[in-house]
């Protein structure tokens, strides 16, 4: 492992192989959590699911403990307008509600980062869009990315897919970030901007890609808890994250269960799994 361009982590190949091992336990947890989302279901009762899961395998919860003031809990869970940091408890889940899951674990050493959002029985049309637009603008900007290209050249892909497809808020004050042996690493990965930009994509740089999305503004509030985040007016939000490095061979999503073969196959981008 190096550190080059202001500070950057580089991971060797097994390095990289181990960062898969965390990202697989997250991938594998989420997909969990998904299954167990439904009406009456507490998001207290999700995060006890999580905690399970990555220890019985061999993790560590990343979120546990995490910052000032020290993060309650192994997930968070973010309900309807809350974007992204909600602390879970005993809220209980609606026909209706959408929720942001955001799941890290650390194994040996090593941290994998992602979230999704599910729909709580029938959504909103414009919510179920809002969804699928936050979720296709992740893969947007990872299929943008190219090894000698540069960090904004993802936050650009983003930007454009989401801008597209309709007048939909993209949070600036909350971005992606560098992954490895911290949760959060140089540089950072925003969600708008010109491409071209910020550090050069190399080999051995691992980076997490997370739009939050809105049907409305995007400026937000901090509410009492001094961790979650809410949209300002109110409006539903959604929030898609993957780790992910770069292989000669192409994008290698750590924290997909295929390793994000179906998604970028499917968008022309050659697979640099292994």
């Amino acid at each position: 492992m190096g550190l080059l361009d202001r500070g950057l982590e580089i991971k060797t190949p097994a390095q990289i192989d181990l960062m898969r091992v965390a990202g697989l336990l997250v991938g594998q947890t989420l997909e969990l959590l998904r299954d167990a989302c439904a009406p009456g279901v507490t998001t207290g009762r999700l995060d006890e699911l999580a905690e399970e899961h990555i220890r019985s395998h061999g993790g560590i919860p990343s979120f546990l403990g995490y910052g000032v003031p020290p993060f309650p809990a192994t997930i968070c869970a973010s309900v309807n307008d809350e974007v992204v940091h909600g602390i879970p408890g005993e809220r209980v889940l609606a026909e209706g509600d959408v929720i942001s899951i955001d799941c890290g674990a650390i194994v040996d050493g090593w941290h994998g980062d992602a979230a999704i959002t599910v729909g709580i029985g029938e959504i909103a049309a414009d919510v179920a869009e809002l969804m699928r637009v936050t979720e296709e603008s992740l893969w947007a900007g990872m299929a943008a990315a190219r090894l000698g290209g540069r960090v904004s050249d993802i936050s650009h892909a983003v930007e454009t897919c989401v801008r597209s497809q309709g007048g939909y808020g993209i949070l600036e004050d909350y971005v992606g970030h560098g992954i490895g042996t911290q949760m959060h690493l140089p540089p950072n990965v925003p969600n708008v901007g010109r491409p071209g930009r910020g550090p050069k994509l190399v080999p051995g740089l691992a980076l997490a890609v997370e739009p939050m999305v809105t049907l409305g503004s995007s400026e937000t509030d901090v509410l009492e808890d001094d961790w979650t985040v809410a949209t300002a007016d109110g409006s539903m939000s959604a929030h898609f994250e993957h780790t992910f490095t770069l292989t000669p061979d192409g994008p290698w999503v750590l924290t997909a269960i295929d390793g994000g073969e179906q998604r970028l196959t499917s968008l022309g981008v050659p697979f640099g799994g292994r």
